[in-house]
Formats: structure tokens, C-alpha cells, sequence
């Protein structure tokens, strides 16, 4: 049965249907406070061809009488079984695809408007809110992990607050990166701090972009002279051989010891502008640098650290503050094109055609009313708040941009965020358990979690409080979920290789043993430990999944800290193990 407030937000959408944008405005969810302050005030960089909004997106074409005319239903439907296993049922009219009903499940493939998924790069901020121990710099909320670099692993350590970098030797490099190297466009900044004036020769820090590996990338520069003085430099190094984009410019002929810099980076295509500045003082107006370059299309972003041949007083201790991206572009965004609507029965299909199931089937011909893929697309980033109007969760977000997870001391994200603690409430389940609310877990959705919000909350499919192993609930946790969800198994592994998956739709839970670290000492029962939802296959011909994700935190269909695909020899595609249709 549709609960009140999931009906008020379906006749909301179906008003707006016409444009259907569903994820394409910042909101302001739960951890939108990572991003730093003035991430707003940041002008949208343009958008990769094909993008139709600044994050996350579904769009369809306009619907109008010609449109819904082609998709009126006539007389009469056709019923086929299909061969395979499940069974399934095909509904046709004048030789075309209406239906496909799955015999013991409750989800119906249903054929209406052409949509696209897309997703981009958003915005995140790291203050090293952590700490760890020396060799690591550990995962950047929501930008991913963090790549260090030469000459030594106890060069870096996170204290809470600052990640540091120490120049232990001079005449050597050390980066600090974050594994995405498909970022185009990137307006990003960094603040950090030396601990002292240096004395022999020069100290530096960088804001790397469009680094490919530490003998080819480009930098925008600060040197601290023996002096005082602070120099800076816009440059491009391939193969080791170094060259300036610019004359070298001297933004401050004394600078007090320990003072903060804030460099800040914009590159749109060739175009490349930086600027420099105390981090105590307001921020220029003015570019430092304004030119064009194509030497990298695509690269990481990070920090690069240097004491020139000759300093004397190391250990130095570099500082960074806080590393944010406030606007980024992904060189080609995950998109998925179809015409697939994933749709929930009351009950599961008995693999009876009644009168009762062919009135739903035309009802649901051409319908834009949000579907399971549309709610699901409802928490990506960028995605709107929407707040229930009536209902247990009245007044309470329900959709909208969710985080995965809440930070621990070593900045690890936290699962155990259930759909109704993004909304901030306790619930009663319909097997009679009670789950209490989490404060800190408010906007946030754990993989199954994510899962749940949107085929129990939102579509209605009965939810346990935790396990359940009577096919009737959905199950809190991934591993139940590959045992016990309500409806059919699809494919399964067989103990060597991932599932084929020949009968692979939209909708489809996808479950991965992703971490063997939990599977304990029988190898011969490996522990499921994520759960997805099949979205379609992408523009490059590739299977691609929506789930939540530590290492993103938050649902995503891309490829950041490891590919949203099940093809080919990614973590996720070599570690599929269970496909199960609600």
C-alpha cells in the first residue's frame, strides 16, 4: 500500500513530468558543510557536451500529444512466456515491447519515455578532520583517496586538522594526490602553512592539476625565499623537463614565519588561470595567471612539496589546512541512455495474466511518474531536498543529495545509516521490529540503506528492522539481501567466476563480495558486503550500477575510487556475486 506522503511526492513529480530535470540543482544536504565556505559563490564551469546539468541528471525529451499518442495502448495486448530462468512474461502490442513481468517478483519492465542518467564530478572539501598514523593520508570525504608519494612513507601523517607533508631531505619531491584522473575542468584551492622561514635555499608548495604521475603534470607554484620574500610560478613539467606558463611573480617580499597561503587554480579546456594570496586576507579579484595550455586534457589533482638543493634547517614541516573543489568536470561523465522503467506491483506476479494486471500495465504506458530508477537518481549528488508533507515521515527530507556515512577519528565513513535515519526518525517495520533514530547518521545512506530507501520506503516492498529470512521482508543488510530478498534469484556465482548475468535488468539488486577481508576462514562461503541497483548500459556499451559508497560518500553511478561497471576487470565486475530481481 502507497503511504500518504510517497503519494503526495508522486502526484508532485507527475505535475512537473514535463521537464523531469529530477537531479539537476545543488542542494544543501548533511555534509554540504565539507565543502567549505564560499564553495557558492563559485561560478559553474561549462558543462562536458552531452551534460544536462551541473551534477547529476535526468532528462528526457519533451512529452507532448504526438509523443503520448504513439504510446496509447490498442487493442490487443499479446502474453508470451519467455524461455529461461525466471520465467518471464513479455507483453506486446503491434509487434512491440510493452511489459516484462518476472514470474515471483514484484518489479515489471516497462517500456516508456527515453531517459538519460549522467552524473559529474561534485564539489568536496578535506580539512583533515583525522588522524592516522605516518604513511598515510588516508580517503578525502568525498573526493576519494589520497596517493602519497617519495621518498619516504613517514614523510606523511594526518594530525586532526592538518594533513603534513615534512621535507625530510632536500632535492626531492613529494606528492600528495587523489586517485581521479579523469578530472578536465577543476576549480580547486589548497591552504597551507611551512612551520618556519627556511634557511640555505627555497621551500615550496604546490597545487597540482592534470598530474599524471610526478614527472608530468602542472603546478601552480608559492617558493618561500631565505628572505621572507614568497615567489610564484604557473608550471608545466613533462618528462622531468620543467617549463613556466608565465613570468615568475612575487606576490609578498616578506612574509611572516608560519603565515597560511591559499592557492587557487581554474582551468576550463586549454584555459588556464591562478592566483595566490595570504590566507588571512581576502581573496584577489584579480587572476595572477591567465593563459592557455594542452599538454593534459585530464588529471589528478594534490599537492606537491619541495626544499630546494642547499636548505638547511629540515626537517620542514609542511602544513595543508584544507583542499577543496568547489567545481569539477569529469572528461567524459557516465551517462546511461534507454527507455526501461522499473515499476513495483502490490504483490509479486503469479505468472498470471488478469484483467487486474493488464489495466496497471496500460496504466503505467508512457507514464512519467517517478519510477525505481527516478528515486533512486533523487539522491545523487546535486540532488534537490524534497520534505514529506504528510505520513510517519512528515516533515522530514526524504530525497535529496545523501552522504554515506558519518567520519570516525581516523576519518573512515561509518555504515549503518537505514533509510529512516536520513530522515532523522525512528521505525516501526512491518515484521514488528523498532529501529531507533541516529543524529549523527541525519542525510546519510549506507549501500543497503540506499537500497531500502527506495524499494521499501518509496516503492513499498516490506521492510525487516534487521534480519529476515522469509523471503516476505527486504533484509537490513547486504549478505541477508543476497539470501533472503523478497522475489527471485537471477544469477549467482559459482564459487570462481562473477555471474554472466544473461537476464540482467534495470532494477536488478547487484550484491559483491567486494572486501574478502570479511570472509573469515571459509573461503567456500565468501560474505557479501555490497549491494547495488542496475541502472543500464552506459554510452560505452558497459553494465553500470547505482550504489552508496564510502570512498564517495554517497550514491553515485561513476567511477571514482573504483568503476560503478560490471564488465570488464574492475573490483566490482571481477567481485559480483548474487543478481536478484524484487
Amino acid at each position: 500500500m502507497i503511504n500518504p506522503s510517497r503519494r503526495a511526492l508522486l502526484t508532485a513529480f507527475a505535475a512537473s513530468a514535463a521537464t523531469v530535470p529530477l537531479v539537476g540543482m545543488r542542494a544543501a544536504p548533511a555534509q554540504a558543510a565539507e565543502v567549505g565556505p564560499g564553495a557558492a559563490s563559485v561560478e559553474p564551469l561549462p558543462l562536458p557536451n552531452g551534460m544536462s546539468s551541473p551534477r547529476s541528471g535526468v532528462t528526457m525529451p519533451d512529452l507532448n500529444a504526438s509523443y503520448f499518442t504513439r504510446l496509447t495502448l490498442g487493442d490487443p495486448l499479446t502474453t508470451a512466456v519467455l524461455p529461461g530462468t525466471p520465467p518471464r512474461t513479455e507483453v506486446t502490442t503491434g509487434g512491440r515491447r510493452v511489459a516484462l513481468l518476472t514470474h515471483g517478483a514484484r518489479t515489471v519492465l516497462v517500456t516508456g519515455p527515453q531517459r538519460t542518467f549522467s552524473e559529474n564530478k561534485k564539489p568536496f572539501s578535506d580539512d583533515f578532520r583525522r588522524s592516522l598514523p605516518a604513511g598515510s593520508w588516508g580517503a578525502s570525504p568525498g573526493g576519494g583517496g589520497w596517493t602519497t608519494l617519495g621518498p619516504a612513507a613517514s614523510d606523511y601523517l594526518v594530525e586532526p586538522g592538518q594533513g603534513l607533508i615534512t621535507l625530510s631531505t632536500d632535492y626531492a619531491s613529494r606528492h600528495a594526490s587523489l586517485r581521479d584522473g579523469e578530472i578536465r575542468d577543476v576549480d580547486v584551492r589548497c591552504t597551507a602553512s611551512f612551520g618556519r622561514t627556511p634557511t640555505g635555499e627555497a621551500c615550496s608548495f604546490a597545487l597540482s592539476f592534470g598530474y599524471q604521475d610526478t614527472h608530468n603534470n602542472y603546478r601552480a607554484r608559492l617558493s618561500f625565499l631565505t628572505s621572507g620574500a614568497v615567489q610564484f610560478r604557473l608550471e608545466k613539467e613533462v618528462a622531468d623537463a620543467v617549463t613556466q606558463l608565465g613570468t615568475t611573480l612575487t606576490p609578498a617580499a616578506s612574509a611572516a614565519p608560519g603565515a597560511q597561503w591559499t592557492i587557487r587554480v581554474r582551468r576550463e579546456g586549454a584555459r588556464i588561470r591562478a592566483k595566490a594570496w595570504p590566507a588571512a586576507s581576502a581573496e584577489p579579484e584579480a587572476w595572477a595567471f591567465d593563459t592557455t595550455d594542452t599538454t593534459f586534457t585530464k588529471g589528478r589533482v594534490g599537492i606537491r612539496a619541495l626544499a630546494n638543493q642547499g636548505a638547511t634547517n629540515l626537517p620542514m614541516p609542511l602544513a595543508v589546512i584544507n583542499f577543496r573543489v568547489d567545481e569539477a568536470n569529469w572528461e567524459s561523465p557516465p551517462k546511461v541512455t534507454h527507455s526501461d522503467w522499473v515499476r513495483v506491483l502490490p504483490e509479486p506476479f503469479d505468472g498470471v495474466w488478469s484483467d487486474a494486471i493488464e489495466r496497471t500495465v496500460r496504466d503505467w504506458a508512457g507514464s512519467a511518474a517517478p519510477d525505481v530508477l527516478a528515486h533512486a537518481a533523487m539522491f545523487l549528488a546535486g540532488a534537490p531536498a524534497v520534505t514529506a508533507g504528510a505520513g510517519p515521515a512528515q516533515g522530514r527530507q526524504v530525497l535529496g543529495e545523501a552522504g554515506y556515512g558519518y567520519l570516525d577519528a581516523q576519518g573512515n565513513r561509518l555504515e549503518g545509516a537505514d533509510f529512516h535515519e536520513y530522515m532523522g526518525i525512528g521505525w516501526t517495520f512491518e515484521d514488528g521490529g523498532y529501529t531507533g533514530p541516529s543524529s549523527r547518521q541525519a542525510g546519510n545512506l549506507d549501500c543497503s540503506g540506499y537500497t531500502r530507501m527506495v524499494y521499501g520506503h518509496h516503492l513499498g516492498v516490506p521492510m525487516a528492522a534487521g534480519q529476515n529470512t522469509s523471503g516476505t521482508f527486504l533484509p537490513r543488510r547486504s549478505r541477508e539481501m543476497a539470501e533472503h530478498s523478497p522475489g527471485v534469484p537471477v544469477d549467482r556465482t559459482d564459487g570462481t567466476n562473477p555471474p554472466a548475468a544473461a537476464q540482467l535488468q534495470p532494477g536488478d539488486l547487484v550484491l559483491f563480495n567486494a572486501d574478502s577481508g570479511d570472509d573469515g576462514d571459509d573461503a567456500a562461503s565468501p560474505t557479501v558486503d555490497h549491494v547495488g541497483m542496475h541502472l543500464g548500459t552506459d554510452s560505452e556499451g558497459r553494465r553500470r550500477f547505482l550504489s552508496s559508497r564510502k570512498s564517495v560518500n554517497g550514491p553515485t553511478m561513476a567511477d571514482l575510487s573504483g568503476a560503478s561497471v560490471l564488465d570488464g576487470t574492475g573490483v566490482y565486475a571481477r567481485t559480483l556475486h548474487t543478481v536478484h530481481r524484487v
